[in-house]
C-alpha cells in the first residue's frame, strides 16, 4: 500500500507543476490581450480613413485599376491566410484553416486557381504535410506583429494582382484571419480585399445620408489610386494582423484556464485517492499492531498455565 501511496503523491506534484506552468501562460496571454486590443483600435481609424478616400476616388473618377475593378474573367485568386507560430491556443489555427479550406473549395468551384500566402507556422505545417503548394510564407511574429511585418507580407500581394500575366498574376485577393469579437468570441472570418467593393466601403466609411464630396485629381485618379494600393492593402494586413494576435491571446488564455481548472480537478481526485490509500495503510497496520498484540497475550497466557 505503501508504494500506491507515493505514486499517487508524484502524480500530485507533477500535476502542480503543470498547474503552475499553465497559470503562468493564462496570466501572460491576459497581460498581451489589453495592449494587443489597445493596438488594433489604434489601427482602425486610419484603414476607415484610407478605405474611405479610395472610395471618394473610385466614384468620383472612371478609373479602371486593379484596386477597384471587377476582372471580366477573373481565373485566379491569392488566399492570404493568417495562423499561429505556437500552439496551446485551443481551435485558433484549426478554425482558421478550416476557413481558407472552404473558401478555397468554393473559389475552385467558380473556376479559378488559387495562391496561398501563409502567415504563422502552424499553418506552414499544415500545407507542408498535405504537400500542398505555398506561393509564399512568413513567421515569427504572430504574436507580436509590426507595420513592417505587414509590408513585407503585402508587397508580394500586390505585386501578384496589378502584375497579371498568362503566367502568373492573380485577378482576386482574399484573407482569411481571426477577426476578435470578444475576450470570450473570436470568429475565423474570410474576407476579399481586391477589388475592392464599392459599395460595402461606402457602407463600412460613410455615415448614412451622408454624400461623398467632388474631388480634382492631380496628377490624374489612375496616379492617386497607384498610390493608395500598396497603403490600402498594406493597412488591412496589419489590422487582420492585429486582430489575429488579440484573438490568439483570447485563445490562449482560455485554453489555459481550461486546463488550469482541470488541472486543479485532478489534483482534487488525487488527493482523495491518496488520503484513501493512506487511511487503508493506517489501518492495515492497527490491524497489524492489534493481532500482534493479541497473539502475545495468548501466547503469555499459555505459558502462565
Amino acid at each position: 500500500m505503501g508504494a500506491q501511496l507515493r505514486v499517487y503523491k508524484r502524480r500530485i506534484r507533477s500535476v502542480t507543476a503543470t498547474k503552475k506552468i499553465t497559470k503562468a501562460m493564462e496570466m501572460i496571454a491576459a497581460s498581451r490581450i489589453v495592449k494587443a486590443q489597445r493596438q488594433v483600435a489604434a489601427s482602425m481609424p486610419y484603414a476607415t480613413e484610407l478605405t474611405r478616400a479610395v472610395t471618394a476616388v473610385a466614384t468620383g473618377s472612371n478609373a479602371k485599376h486593379p484596386l477597384t475593378t471587377e476582372p471580366e474573367a477573373p481565373v485566379r485568386a491569392a488566399v492570404l491566410l493568417l495562423t499561429s507560430d505556437r500552439g496551446l491556443a485551443g481551435g485558433y489555427s484549426s478554425n482558421a484553416i478550416k476557413a481558407a479550406d472552404r473558401l478555397t473549395e468554393r473559389l475552385r468551384g467558380e473556376g479559378k486557381e488559387v495562391d496561398h500566402y501563409i502567415v504563422g507556422r502552424k499553418g506552414v505545417a499544415y500545407y507542408n504535410f498535405r504537400e500542398r503548394k505555398i506561393a509564399d510564407s512568413w513567421v515569427g511574429f504572430t504574436d507580436s506583429p509590426s507595420y513592417a511585418d505587414a509590408k513585407a507580407i503585402a508587397a508580394p500581394l500586390i505585386e501578384a494582382i496589378t502584375e497579371v500575366t498568362a503566367e502568373g498574376g492573380v485577378d482576386e485577393l482574399h484573407i482569411v484571419y481571426t477577426e476578435f469579437v470578444s475576450m470570450m468570441t473570436q470568429n475565423a472570418v474570410d474576407n476579399r480585399m481586391l477589388p475592392l467593393s464599392l459599395e460595402k466601403a461606402q457602407e463600412e466609411t460613410v455615415g448614412k445620408g451622408e454624400i461623398l464630396p467632388l474631388f480634382d485629381f492631380e496628377p490624374s485618379a489612375e496616379d492617386v489610386l497607384d498610390a493608395l494600393l500598396p497603403r490600402y492593402v498594406e493597412s488591412r494586413v496589419y489590422n487582420a494582423l492585429l486582430q489575429s494576435a488579440a484573438s490568439e491571446h483570447a485563445a490562449r488564455r482560455r485554453a489555459m484556464k481550461s486546463a488550469t481548472d482541470n488541472a486543479g480537478d485532478l489534483i482534487k481526485s488525487l488527493s482523495r485517492l491518496a488520503n484513501a490509500a493512506r487511511q487503508a495503510e493506517i489501518t492495515q497496520e492497527i490491524s497489524e499492531i492489534v493481532g500482534g498484540a493479541s497473539a502475545m497475550a495468548d501466547a503469555t497466557a499459555g505459558s502462565d498455565k
